[in-house]
């Protein structure tokens, strides 16, 4: 059927709406149970101490990123503490793997392939903020190694003492990591709050400690952390107002 050609009087096409907020989602794969072991961590007994783990470490910063967007400067403190803890943790895992992936360069015209999971575990990955998935890029990173020291043991590359202790100073390095995130507390202070000395600015040192002078200026922030909630220019008697922004979390 031929198209009838536009007139002058013709109407545009009505603009569609817009489309909707977005969804993705992100699974981390794991082929080791040492690895695995590392996503729940281990509760408080009287026993053993807690471990921090990927869904605890997650829980525990999306406290501090709320924090860092209120213009909490002690949020801010622990996310650089978080950021650093991670990006050494990686760099150290990534270097105990090269390591071994040396000697296997060594074994010439023999190629080995690491072993992998039958039934890989698979976790959904539902978190709000970036640190959250460097964490779980970590945790990653560890369940390679893993594999990398269990094929060299297999081998004969390692030792089976030598591959345990290598497994273990990676997994630790990952506990550390995670562990990053617990000391903050969030109680709602701000800068403002420290410069004017409030009962809030008393309550966050009582509990977290002295701020470093370059935290407070803002002058040192995470590199993922999140931009700041603007402040409207209050009135000289009035406290300071946060204008509310979209909330990316």
């Amino acid at each position: 059927m031929p198209v009838r050609p536009a007139e002058s009087g013709d109407r545009p096409a009505r603009i569609e709406e817009r489309p909707g907020a977005l969804r993705g989602g992100a699974t981390l794969t794991l082929q080791t149970r040492q690895a695995q072991r590392l996503v729940k961590g281990r509760g408080y007994t009287a026993e053993k101490p807690a471990i921090t783990g990927l869904i605890g470490f997650a829980n525990l910063l999306r406290s501090i990123w709320h924090g860092a967007r209120a213009d909490d400067p002690y949020a801010d403190w622990w996310m650089l503490k978080v950021h650093e803890a991670l990006e050494l943790a990686e760099q150290k895992l990534v270097a105990a793997e090269q390591t071994i992936i040396r000697q296997f360069q060594a074994m010439g015209a023999i190629e080995v392939a690491a072993p992998a999971s039958i039934k890989p575990a698979r976790i959904a990955l539902n978190f709000s903020n970036p640190y959250a998935f460097r964490a779980a890029r970590l945790v990653g990173r560890y369940d390679g190694l893993v594999r990398t020291v269990l094929s060299a043991q297999h081998v004969g590359l390692l030792s089976r003492d030598e591959a345990e202790r290598a497994s273990h100073i990676g997994g630790r390095q990952v506990r550390r990591a995670l562990q990053s995130a617990v000391g903050y507390r969030f109680v709602g202070v701000t800068r403002l709050d420290v410069a004017q000395g409030t009962a809030k600015a008393q309550q966050a040192r009582d509990l977290m400690g002295e701020l470093p002078e370059h935290i407070l200026a803002g002058t040192s922030r995470a590199p993922y952390a999140p931009a700041v909630a603007i402040a409207t220019a209050p009135a000289a008697t009035d406290p300071i107002r946060l204008r509310a922004l979209p909330d990316l979390t």
